[in-house]
């Protein structure tokens, strides 16, 4: 019997590696699944089954590159409150979402909370064993849809919070993407002309004994800076970029960089906008869901992705501790617009807090949607134009010279 050396996914989620014997590669797979185990990779070898001796070859990347995207997360929560509505048992809608996912890590995943929810554990419970996969605003709002019975209907609304957050992030994504991609094109054209063009005309120059115009002069410096010392600006360019890396991880730098991105003309409107909008559809969403305000607030802080705003929300969850509203500490900040606190306080008083803040979120997105708009209708002249003035500036330093030359031998 054929000994085959093999790679898979526990019932857990964990890579699993070792040598069986079997007749073939399906028997192996058949006999791995009822172990809990599925098979991602295998080859034969000749060592000895038994002794667990031998080693593959093959070398599996799988579990590098079988991410788990929000995205997959937001279909199977969909689909798995669907399933509770139509009457299905949760450890049976458990199971049916195992057989429809593509990612074997992730199957593994929800192979092993099935089994839980079967051994009497909470969903909420068997979810938080995997944070790589459901965040804590996930858990806690399905802990909170355990709590009230209405699970199915938390679920429903998780999944429609995680679509609308996608598509604003895929939105705010694709807006950076083109200049991304100009800044690119642009740096690799420049680099070309001055690693190849520039230094050809810079022998021709040398030859003749002409004043070179300062622009010219300037070119054939920055040439001879980048073809001489190349490796020395890559590697300053790293040291640059890790430094300030190490900077923004610190609590000081996080806070200076996060002000300076909200004062900022353009980026620091789009960024607060976000902020707002994500801060209100995650508070109304949870609110909505059973879980309580100030635990809600806890959470909705670690989302927003601004040390400046995390630090209003904290003052506004104290304040609530303290009898007061969320409006009044939204206010005194300053970092949240008079529309945004008018609402809350509205809602706050009517007892409406969570239409008030859906109202809010629909509002901002319209308004990142227009603002994401306009800057990406800013920026393509605008990186046309630096892009062109680049090559223009190349292009007419190298001709320059060569006129004036024409224009003395035309002269003479």
């Amino acid at each position: 019997m054929p000994a085959y050396a093999y790679t898979g996914l526990s019932s857990n989620g964990k890579t699993v590696k070792g040598v069986e014997s079997a007749d073939n590669v399906a028997a192996l797979k058949a006999q791995l699944k009822r172990a809990g185990v599925y098979l991602t990779s295998v080859s034969e070898t000749t060592a000895s089954a038994s002794k667990g001796e031998g080693m593959s070859r093959e070398v599996d990347f799988s579990a590098y590159f079988d991410r788990i995207k929000q995205s997959d997360v937001a279909r199977v929560t969909q689909l798995l409150g669907t399933l509770l509505n139509a009457g299905i048992t949760l450890p049976e809608a458990l199971a049916a979402m195992t057989d429809q996912v593509e990612s074997q890590r992730f199957k593994g995943i929800l192979s092993d909370v099935a089994n839980r929810v079967n051994e009497g554990s909470a969903l909420a419970d068997a979810l938080s064993k995997y944070p790589e996969a459901f965040r804590s605003l996930y858990i806690n709002m399905v802990r909170a849809g355990e709590a009230s019975g209405s699970l199915e209907t938390v679920l429903v609304r998780i999944a429609g919070f995680m679509d609308q957050e996608e598509e604003l992030r895929s939105k705010v994504t694709s807006a950076m993407v083109y200049p991304i991609v100009m800044a690119v094109v642009s740096a690799g054209v420049v680099a070309l002309l001055m690693l190849s063009v520039v230094p050809q005309v810079t022998e021709m120059f040398a030859d003749m004994n002409v004043e070179l115009p300062w622009n010219t002069k300037l070119l054939i410096l920055v040439s001879d800076i980048i073809g001489s010392y190349w490796y020395l600006l890559i590697a300053g360019g790293f040291g640059v970029g890790w430094l300030f890396r190490r900077w923004r991880a610190s609590e000081s730098g996080r806070k200076s960089g996060d002000a300076f991105i909200l004062r900022s003309p353009i980026i620091g409107d789009l960024a607060r906008k976000v902020a707002i909008s994500r801060f209100a559809r995650t508070l109304s969403t949870m609110l909505a869901s059973g879980v309580q305000l100030l635990h809600a607030l806890d959470i909705v802080r670690t989302l927003l992705g601004n040390v400046i705003l995390e630090e209003v929300v904290t003052t506004a969850r104290d304040n609530i501790r303290e009898g007061e509203g969320i409006a009044p500490a939204l206010k005194r900040s300053g970092e949240f617009p008079p529309l945004v606190t008018h609402m809350v306080a509205v809602g706050e008083r009517s007892g409406q807090l969570e239409s008030m803040l859906i109202n809010v979120a629909d509002a901002y997105d319209r308004e990142v949607n227009t603002a994401i708009g306009r800057m990406t209708a800013a920026l393509e002249p605008l990186m046309i134009v630096v892009m062109g003035g680049s090559v223009g500036f190349i292009i007419f330093s190298v001709m320059q010279p060569i006129m004036m030359l024409n224009e003395l031998a035309g002269q003479q």
